[in-house]
């Protein structure tokens, strides 16, 4: 049975990128796609992902946002992908309280078109390890 993600960015490029980096691995399955947190929040229910590959700044509804919603209609877990969350920041202290499993920046900003090549791994690593099959 493959890992069902759902990949949350209002950009189309950086979904088709990560969308790449998922498809490497055999075992990880796309099922769902949303430009922004109230998108996701619409769609998570019947989607039912396992992990959701969340970017933190999105139009109408945030990452962050999202996150404090996301517990009441899902146990999905949660991978941050943002170039705005730096450790140690109170945005990131909030999103770890919020029950993130990891944050990964992006390498090269907002729109960062290395992200295979500098994350792609680690990425595939981060979902494994947050449904418990690293």
């Amino acid at each position: 049975m493959s890992i069902r993600i759902m990949i949350v960015d209002d950009s189309f490029v950086m979904r088709a990128i990560v969308g790449e980096i998922v498809k490497t691995d055999p075992g990880l399955e796309i099922i769902g796609e949303a430009e922004d947190g109230q998108e996701a929040l619409e769609k998570v229910r019947t989607a039912k992902p396992d992990v959701i590959l969340l970017d933190i700044e999105m139009p109408r509804m945030d990452g962050v946002e999202f996150m404090k919603r996301l517990r009441l209609v899902s146990r999905s877990k949660v991978i941050v992908i943002s170039s705005v969350i730096q450790l140690g920041s109170p945005q990131a202290a909030e999103i770890w309280k919020l029950g993130v499993s990891e944050v990964i920046e992006k390498p090269s900003g907002a729109l960062s078109l290395d992200l295979q090549e500098i994350k792609g791994a680690e990425i595939v690593k981060a979902i494994k390890r947050a449904v418990g099959k690293a």
